[in-house]
């Protein structure tokens, strides 16, 4: 009986079969690496990543759990060509076995410059890239925003720059980590946190060079569309020159370095200074030339006359005195002007508190406006002065007689003024002058002084 029972066969469920096949393969298969490609790719709300890996002869089922699909750096896409990590199991309800995947990497590049191709293409293709929507950076901010290390190089450098070339500057630093887990939500958040300040005028978003997985950061989708959000401009200062990232893409101005970036956002305030010393030059030669261009017509509307060049000269020379007052006002002012704004600037770099260089940084546009609306003013009044007596002279011209009817004669060639009728003979040539315009005429009679 004993041998006939060890003869008989082994009776078994299927369950049972199925559980000792998988253990098996299991124990067999704990790991191994498979190359294939991608087919067949499910992605359900529960997060896991169901496919087939195959090649030219089998195919073989693959799982990447929803723990192990939340760290790829890239996107699963069908007709992908992969090596996958994982173990072969059993999944007992259909009796198939599969490959459970721990890990996978695109074959042939890199699983982060896949996935920096794939979110490239994919914000490209909604526009986030496009050169018309990127703004000019403006001229003179006040508040310059920087997203970066606190304790990087990058920040040295940009407020190195930023206090050389423009003291008065204002800058509000949001001090992030700019690698590793959590970097590029951080990055983003600053970036919206700078926006809701209304001081802020532009953004400097960046870091020192590093590896591709150092400057990951800045190729996240948050920190993309959190620069396309930004109400300023932001300039992009992501390692060096042969670094580039998708923020480089999406800022409005791309800087090679820090530095780089600093130098691109504020002016230089010496030029500044030398810039309002060439238009104070220039007003002042435009009004030498306005003036000498007024005085050129006064000289040709008196014409000859001796007494009225006398009074016209009277003018001119009074012209000459307001001329040479204004001026020296205008000097003044401008001496005085220049002498507030030095000491102001050597106040600011030598007490250095950032509420007086807010206080002091409003000076230079007040006093520019001042000036330009003096000057304005002045040279408003001095052509309404001129205008009036312009006037004046105009109504005592002999030609404003000519225009009542009167008429001057002269005689043809020699352009002596006829004042008597005897001055002329019969046959003689005359030009008579108009209010408008001039005749010759020819004398056919010569009538005594006592015809009427």
């Amino acid at each position: 009986m004993t041998g006939h029972n060890l003869s008989l066969p082994l009776l078994l469920s299927v369950s049972e079969v199925t559980r000792l096949i998988r253990e098996s393969l299991e124990d067999q298969f704990r790991e191994v690496w498979v190359e294939g490609e991608i087919s067949n790719l499910r992605a359900p709300t529960s997060g896991h990543l169901y496919f087939t890996l195959k090649d030219a002869q089998s195919q073989l089922r693959g799982v990447l759990f929803r723990s192990g699909a939340s760290r790829l750096r890239f996107a699963l896409q069908e007709g992908v060509s992969v090596v996958a990590r994982g173990r072969i199991s059993v999944y007992e309800p259909r009796g198939e076995y599969q490959l459970i995947v721990d890990a996978v990497e695109p074959k042939g590049i890199g699983a982060l410059q896949l996935a920096f191709e794939q979110l490239r293409d994919r914000l490209s293709h909604e526009g986030l890239f496009d050169e018309a929507r990127k703004r000019p950076l403006p001229e003179f901010p006040r508040t310059v925003g920087v997203v970066t290390s606190l304790t990087g190089a990058a920040i040295r450098d940009i407020v190195a720059v930023l206090r050389r070339r423009c003291p008065v500057v204002n800058i509000l630093l949001a001090p992030v980590p700019v690698q590793g887990e959590g970097a590029g939500e951080r990055i983003a958040a600053a970036i919206h946190a700078l926006n809701e300040m209304p001081q802020v005028d532009v953004l400097i978003v960046g870091r020192g060079g590093g590896a591709s997985e150092d400057l990951w950061a800045f190729n996240e989708e948050a920190v993309v569309r959190a620069i396309v959000q930004s109400r300023v401009p932001v300039v992009s200062a992501v390692g060096h020159e042969i670094d580039v990232t998708l923020a480089d893409f999406a800022a409005d101005h791309r800087a090679p370095t820090p530095s780089a970036a600093a130098e691109a956002v504020v002016p230089v305030l010496a030029e500044i200074l030398a810039r309002f010393s060439e238009l104070d030059g220039r007003l002042r030669r435009l009004l030498d030339n306005a003036i000498k261009i007024q005085r050129h017509r006064l000289d040709r509307s008196i014409g000859g006359l001796g007494e009225m060049r006398f009074r016209v000269h009277a003018q001119a020379q009074h012209l000459d005195d307001l001329h040479d007052r204004m001026t020296g006002s205008v000097t003044e002012r401008l001496t005085a002007l220049q002498r507030d704004l030095v000491e102001h600037r050597h106040a600011l770099l030598s007490k250095g508190p950032h509420h007086r260089i807010r206080a002091a940084r409003v000076l230079l546009p007040q006093l520019s406006k001042r000036l330009e609306q003096e000057a304005r003013r002045g040279i408003f009044s001095r052509r309404q002065l001129m205008a009036a007596r312009v006037a004046a002279l105009e109504a005592l011209s002999p030609l404003a007689i000519l225009s009542r009817g009167f008429s001057i004669l002269r005689t043809v060639p020699e352009g002596t003024m006829v004042r008597r009728a005897s001055d002329v003979m019969v046959g003689q040539t005359v030009q008579a002058r108009l209010a408008e315009g001039q005749l010759v005429c020819v004398v056919r009679e010569v009538l005594g002084e006592s015809v009427s």
